[in-house]
């Protein structure tokens, strides 16, 4: 009987910073990557110059082999893959992967989950806790099958969210956690010490989705309560980032939020009305309280502090965001 050495090959998926910072810390912990797979690059700016992913740049760096197939059914693709002979596939932050893909190692193909799974499958995990006001969440790390997020769990990792935690910081956290349990991962399955078990069964009236974020999804509604409105700023905070329609007069700009404040209060003004000292304090009314606004931007401009933003205006001037 052959003694397998203490790590395995891997071949490494992904695309965004996320899955980059996973890669790292596999690379630091002397997991031999046999390749990197991950999308084509892609135009961006102004002049549209193509540009790699997070993955791929990392990927480079340490002189791996990338492939960035458009298909991942492409013929030449899976020759190539299947020339690498990796026992393990590590998938982070990537797309949803063929049977051809995910049946070709043979100790698995897991997947890198920001979510305490059942709940939160889909595009968004880490946005849509935020925004339900979640206390707690998490990592998975699970095996793919045919369906989306829905494979049996390897192993998992909650994480307290903090009630000044937004996207950005809960992202980092999950990332700085991934990769440690993405590695005890594959030590568990090059092992054969870690056994799938099948996800537990939850009534899809109970199930929290994640859909991907659209536009609708930012903008914020001012007939909704204090607390739920600071939610969303959370969790989308600082991208893609909250907003709402401010008019001044006949003139309608889209403010983005990237900081609020619940207060919680009864009160007579008119969902969306603008409430302000002028100096450092600005507040919008909503159901039940107002929401301070802490840091936003205007088309074209920075992201200012209250006190900033208000100086652009006159305290004459009628504000109401819609």
């Amino acid at each position: 009987m052959i003694k397998k050495t203490n790590k395995p090959d891997i071949v490494f998926m992904g695309t965004p910073g996320f899955a980059a910072g996973v890669l790292l810390e596999l690379l630091r912990q002397g997991y031999p990557v046999k390749g990197v797979v991950t999308a084509p690059d892609k135009p961006s700016g102004r002049g549209l110059v193509m540009r790699p992913s997070a993955v791929k740049m990392t990927a480079l760096e340490h002189n791996l082999p990338v492939l960035q197939p458009v298909s991942l059914k492409d013929e030449g693709f899976l020759e190539s893959l299947a020339l690498w002979d990796a026992p393990v596939f590590v998938v982070v932050a990537f797309r949803m992967l063929p049977p051809q893909v995910w049946q070709m190692p043979s100790h698995g193909c897991l997947n890198l989950h920001a979510s305490l799974l059942p709940m939160y499958r889909g595009a968004a995990p880490i946005n849509h806790a935020l925004i339900n006001g979640e206390k707690e969440t998490g990592l998975t790390t699970f095996l793919i099958d045919e369906q989306i997020d829905t494979g049996a769990i390897l192993l998992q990792h909650p994480i307290p969210v903090e009630e000044r935690d937004n996207a950005g910081s809960l992202h980092d956290k999950m990332m700085e956690a991934g990769g440690p349990l993405v590695a005890r991962t594959i030590d568990g399955l090059w092992s054969g010490s870690l056994k799938p078990v099948p996800q537990p069964f939850v009534a899809p009236e109970e199930v929290k989705p994640a859909p991907r974020i659209s536009r609708e999804t930012c903008r914020i509604d001012w007939n909704r309560e204090p607390g739920q409105i600071v939610n969303l700023v959370r969790g989308l905070s600082p991208y893609p980032c909250a907003f709402s329609t401010l008019k001044k007069g006949d003139t309608l700009m889209d403010i983005k939020v990237y900081e609020a404040r619940a207060e919680i209060v009864l009160h007579g003004d008119s969902p969306g009305e603008v409430v302000s000292d002028w100096k450092t304090t600005i507040k919008i009314a909503c159901c039940g309280g107002y929401v301070h606004l802490l840091e936003v931007q205007a088309p074209g401009k920075k992201r200012l502090a209250a006190g900033a933003f208000l100086a652009g205006f006159r305290n004459t001037e009628e504000l109401t965001f819609l």
